[in-house]
């Protein structure tokens, strides 16, 4: 199975889904991520996954083509820039959408961000997790059938 994360950017929320789809799915799922533009990678999100143990930083930022979304299978797109700007979709590709605040749009002193960047990883992981528990059931049953 092949889950796409969208963001605008391809720097943080759609960065940190892809490492918790890797961290956290097994070798049935393909994870990655892109954005409608590429941003390049936000240190602070770096920081913040590898606080809980995964490292991000050799992923790409990179932009959305249509052969990415050709192969996909679900996409997620996690914000309302990347959700309203996504470029059509293949019939039958499931696409879903967490409309997810931008940390880096967080306003104050450095550990008042970084706790912003520990919300949003810490959300994104709950997300990614329960997302991937579900996918997991349904392929199950497509690979039994």
């Amino acid at each position: 199975m092949n889950l796409l994360f969208l963001c605008t950017g391809n720097a943080c929320r759609s960065q940190m889904a892809e490492g918790w789809g890797h961290r956290l799915g097994g070798d049935w799922l393909q994870v990655q991520s892109a954005g409608i533009e590429a941003h390049g990678k936000n240190p602070r999100a770096i920081a913040v996954m590898a606080e809980a143990g995964v490292d991000i930083s050799g992923q790409e930022s990179t932009r959305v083509t249509d052969e990415m979304l050709a192969a996909v299978d679900v996409l997620v797109t996690v914000c309302g820039h990347a959700d309203e700007h996504c470029p059509a979709v293949p019939a039958g590709l499931r696409k879903i959408h967490w409309p997810l605040d931008d940390p880096a749009r967080a306003t104050g002193t450095e550990e008042e961000i970084m706790a912003v960047f520990r919300a949003s990883r810490d959300d994104i992981r709950r997300r990614v997790a329960a997302l991937i528990d579900a996918l997991y059931k349904e392929w199950k049953q497509e690979v039994q059938a």
